[in-house]
């Protein structure tokens, strides 16, 4: 068995706001395996899948900050090892829209991931993060960022962002860590800047100049004398 964990808050106020980037790929997740969140159990809102092992699907419903006790709920429930759960979150430290993988770490300032630590009693449980970048080095201003809808450019990073976590979690619901890893982990290439062409002096025949040089003193002496 499989334990997909979306993490983020409930309420319409804070729907497609960048902390509830976990609800938006387990949301995809639900749409592609035909399943709903139309019920709640143990502190969170959850869809069962099978293919053919069991997935299941869970969006805390105790905001973020506690986001553990729903987790290890379901955890101790289903006797799942730590390799079995799969924790999507947004990351402050990624350019928006980057994904990363990992098998383990630290919260990084993360408050659901401390949650989570701290009810399973470990930090070697998989991550699978998306980037929704920095604003700056003060408390007041990353509360206000992670709770803003992205917009523009940035929504539209993020919309395809999704759907590629939630390919990268299909892959390992049945392939190895290390695999998805490898696949997902590559950082977008930098677009390339073009240079400016240089301009080309119009092409003559070989010894049109010379010639035109010739005709143009003749018609000057010609002129000359006529002159005198």
């Amino acid at each position: 068995m499989k334990l997909i964990v979306g993490l983020g808050n409930i309420g319409k106020e804070y729907e497609n706001t960048r902390h509830n980037i976990g609800f938006m790929v387990v949301d995809e997740l639900a749409k592609r395996w035909g399943v709903s969140f139309n019920r709640t159990d143990k502190n969170a809102m959850f869809a069962e899948y099978r293919a053919p092992e069991k997935i299941m699907l869970i969006k805390p419903t105790t905001y973020m900050n506690l986001s553990g006790i729903a987790v290890g709920a379901y955890a101790n429930y289903y006797n799942l090892a730590n390799e079995e759960i799969a924790v999507i979150q947004d990351d402050l430290d990624l350019p928006v829209g980057q994904l990363r993988i990992r098998k383990k770490g630290s919260a990084g300032g993360h408050n659901g991931i401390k949650s989570i630590q701290e009810h399973l009693g470990t930090d070697e449980f998989p991550r699978f993060k998306i980037g929704i970048s920095h604003p700056a080095r003060n408390g007041k201003a990353v509360i206000s960022h992670v709770l803003r809808p992205f917009a523009g450019e940035e929504k539209a990073a993020i919309e395809e962002a999704v759907k590629k976590m939630a390919d990268a979690l299909e892959r390992w619901v049945k392939e190895d860590i290390d695999a998805v890893m490898n696949e997902y982990n590559k950082k977008p290439p930098k677009p390339k800047k073009e240079k400016p062409q240089k301009e080309e002096a119009p092409k003559t025949e070989e010894g049109a100049e010379v010639k035109a040089e010739a005709k143009a003193e003749g018609k000057a002496e010609e002129t000359a004398k006529a002159a005198e």
